[in-house]
């Protein structure tokens, strides 16, 4: 599933519940607009962020076999952090999918 269509169903779902009951505390607009970004968008640009720097390193590598740079050095640090990076996501992603199941399998 998309994160935007994660992000609609998750929308729709606080839309519904809002019509089901009232809120008795009444909430400033400007203090919802002063938030942030949310943590769908915060996904995506870390997502991104890696993706670039994953191509970053495939470049520096093909400019290195190629000959258009002979530092070893740069190239390696620029695969080191493509790698850190893409780990990184992975163990987000890992501990996302563990606390989705943890959340599926409680009692209710």
């Amino acid at each position: 599933m998309s994160l935007t269509g994660i992000s609609s169903s998750v929308s729709m779902m606080h839309a519904s519940q809002a019509a089901a009951r009232p809120d008795p505390i009444q909430r400033p607009t400007a203090m919802a607009d002063a938030q942030g970004p949310g943590f769908a968008e915060r996904l995506g640009k870390a997502v991104e962020s890696v993706n670039t720097q994953q191509s970053k390193a495939s470049q520096a590598a093909r400019d290195f076999e190629t000959g258009r740079t002979e530092n070893l050095a740069a190239v390696m640090v620029e695969q080191q952090v493509a790698s850190l990076g893409f780990q990184m996501t992975m163990q987000v992603r890992n501990k996302a999918l563990t606390a989705y199941r943890d959340i599926m399998n409680m009692p209710v």
